[in-house]
């Protein structure tokens, strides 16, 4: 799924410039005709580590629970586990 993803990227960049042409010159039919993993809202966040699309904090790039154990082992610089 990884993978799948940075394919996705990489194609969404390729056709960046030429689905910002079509859509200012209004061709909906040729914009169409474009490879559905070239739009941009088919990407999805996923956890830098171990690809997880659930529970992702954008700040960091990971999961919650990659998160949680990097974070408990002081691994994240300026976080550290709350206690009270």
């Amino acid at each position: 799924m990884k993978a799948r993803e940075v394919k996705r990227a990489q194609m969404c960049a390729k056709y960046a410039e030429k689905r910002e042409a079509l859509k200012k010159a209004g061709d909906w039919a040729a914009l169409d005709k474009l490879p559905k993993n070239s739009s941009p809202c088919r990407k999805h966040n996923r956890c830098s580590i171990t690809g997880r699309p659930k529970g992702y904090m954008r700040a960091f790039g990971l999961s919650r629970i990659q998160f949680r154990e990097m974070a408990s082992q002081g691994l994240i610089p300026g976080v550290k586990k709350a206690s009270w």
